[in-house]
């Protein structure tokens, strides 16, 4: 089973609760420094809640390799904050702080049929054009409501991984100098 099997594989056996717990402690097990992977994580909520989902990943790969932070922390993040359950909320947010703060205004229904085509197993390219179709007012109402949206949860996400990552690191090393 290659690893991007089992990494759905984990997710379908377990409950919401596990499978959350699950990644929590993958994240908080990766390799590196506190703030790389704190700033990892901080782009993959950034990321995650912003309405780029066909680009989430390359986006996220793009910001870590610029910012030297951790992708695979970014990943985890994003998958945690962008998934079924939220994404909706996510998009209707966005739409709603991006009419509010722009001088443009873009209706719901329209997201919402973009949204549903970006949700199929339609290929990439239609996707893609799908979101250009939209036009440029609608890019700039939904990117600007989405980073605006996104900003206050990233901020609170580095600082609280930070402070997850060494509060974990100093329990494992406690728990080595008992042995």
């Amino acid at each position: 089973m290659t690893s991007f099997h089992a990494l759905f594989w984990v997710s379908e056996t377990m409950n919401i609760s596990r499978t959350g717990k699950y990644y929590y402690l993958k994240f908080l097990r990766l390799k590196g420094s506190p703030h790389a992977l704190s700033f990892g994580a901080a782009i993959g909520v950034l990321v995650g809640i912003t309405p780029t989902i066909p680009l989430h990943t390359v986006v996220i790969l793009a910001l870590t390799i610029i910012t030297r932070s951790s992708f695979i922390a970014g990943l985890i993040t994003s998958w945690l904050v962008c998934n079924p359950l939220t994404y909706i909320p996510q998009y209707y947010l966005s739409l709603k702080i991006g009419n509010l703060v722009t001088p443009y205004h873009l209706d719901w229904e329209k997201i919402k049929g973009v949204l549903e085509l970006l949700l199929s197993d339609e290929s990439f390219t239609l996707r893609l054009k799908s979101l250009l179709d939209l036009g440029y007012e609608a890019i700039v109402v939904m990117l600007v409501g989405g980073i605006l949206l996104a900003l206050p949860f990233s901020i609170a996400s580095y600082y609280l991984s930070y402070l997850s990552i060494l509060k974990f690191r100093k329990k494992k090393r406690e728990k080595q100098v008992l042995r």
